[in-house]
């Protein structure tokens, strides 16, 4: 059996209810973030949906007010000149040079944006790609008209949501050196768009649980019944 550390028995004693408002739990996840380190905070939406089918399937993305505290390296497979696209803030542009470089399974970056009219070239790195989470698509805002623009978005705090396989949402809505007020923002717009984004196809209660915590703090649940 694991040895429980003094930090985490200590974090694990703060929460002493079933279940907090969504203001009460960002106040505890502060006080759980007790590592040498600046942690994540991450949210967890267990969701009833059958993700076989598609009209229970959530991916969306969700433009974090407070953005997300952390810098992403954002890969751009473009036709266009490179330079223009890397001052633009990209971190790596090119077009068969850098399909290249995937195929070898070069995959130093967060993100890939691309263009309609290249998505075509990407199809034969689906493998390579898709395990990874890293293949673009329309739902997500990585395939787009305007490039630049999507840059922008994403390094102000645009990211993506999508459950998993199991109907699990796990979203980083922050650092837990974020003031109270920035996390609160942060969350209740991811909130929100999870209640926006509600699949067609969901039949009966859908959203299970929601719970949040720090990178390695303990788990915080959040009472439904207090977000309407």
């Amino acid at each position: 059996m694991p040895t429980i550390s003094k930090r985490t028995k200590q974090a694990r004693n703060l929460i002493i209810k079933p279940a907090y408002s969504l203001e009460e739990g960002v106040k505890l996840l502060k006080q759980t973030a007790t590592t040498k380190f600046i942690e994540s905070a991450e949210a967890h939406f267990n969701l009833n949906l059958d993700t076989k089918y598609s009209d229970q399937q959530l991916r969306t993305t969700i433009s974090l007010p407070r953005g997300t505290g952390k810098e992403i390296k954002i890969a751009v497979l473009t036709s266009d000149s490179p330079e223009d696209i890397i001052t633009a803030g990209a971190s790596i542009a090119g077009s068969d040079d850098l399909i290249e470089e995937i195929s070898k399974g070069n995959l130093d970056f967060d993100l890939l944006i691309t263009t309609p009219d290249m998505m075509p070239r990407l199809t034969k790195l689906g493998k390579v790609l898709g395990p990874r989470g890293l293949m673009p698509s329309t739902k997500a805002g990585t395939v787009t008209t305007d490039l630049k623009a999507s840059l922008i978005e994403f390094k102000a705090g645009k990211i993506e949501c999508r459950a998993d396989k199991t109907g699990v949402a796990h979203i980083l809505f922050g650092k837990t050196d974020f003031t109270e007020e920035a996390l609160h923002e942060n969350l209740r717009s991811v909130y929100d768009s999870i209640e926006l984004n509600k699949p067609s196809g969901v039949k009966g209660k859908y959203l299970k649980t929601f719970k949040i915590c720090t990178t390695m703090g303990p788990s915080i649940n959040i009472d439904l019944t207090t977000l309407d």
